[in-house]
């Protein structure tokens, strides 16, 4: 595998998938000992633009995030039932971890090292100031990647 390919080694999130959002975000919030977080939805396919594994996808899913850190975010997830990397790993391997991620500048070009070292990108999409990308990086790392790119 290609050295330094994403240019910075800091964790920003690590992104849990489960079935009922209200529920686990209230266990953190008891962990953590702080108010539940706003639920938030992903956008639409308008803005989001999510493409999964090639095509188009109206996928959405629930988030809450929890600040754990100076830089790191526990994000919470919880997926429509639309084709996305998210429903796929939740049916196929549970609640759980499915992904860290990473903030990263130029994510198009970081996008063609990874799959130029055997990486696919799995889903990608947008939100209003910044952009996203899923890489399966299971074989080599055990996890996805999450590449998040933020506008200036």
């Amino acid at each position: 595998m290609e050295k330094n390919m994403i240019g910075t080694n800091v964790v920003t999130q690590i992104g849990i998938l489960c079935h009922d959002i209200e529920k686990t975000a209230q266990a953190y919030a008891d962990l953590f000992g702080v108010e539940k977080p706003q639920i938030f939805i992903t956008d639409t396919q308008e803005i989001a633009k999510t493409v999964y594994l090639g095509q188009p996808t109206l996928a959405r899913t629930k988030q809450a995030f929890f600040n754990v850190g100076p830089n790191l975010t526990i994000e919470l997830l919880e997926p429509d039932h639309e084709p996305s990397t998210w429903r796929h790993d939740l049916d196929t391997y549970g609640e759980g971890v499915h992904h860290i991620a990473f903030v990263v500048n130029g994510i198009k070009t970081i996008v063609e090292k990874f799959e130029k070292n055997g990486m696919k990108e799995i889903q990608k999409g947008e939100w209003i100031g910044g952009r996203y990308s899923y890489i399966d990086a299971k074989d080599p790392l055990k996890v996805t990647l999450e590449l998040l790119e933020i506008d200036n």
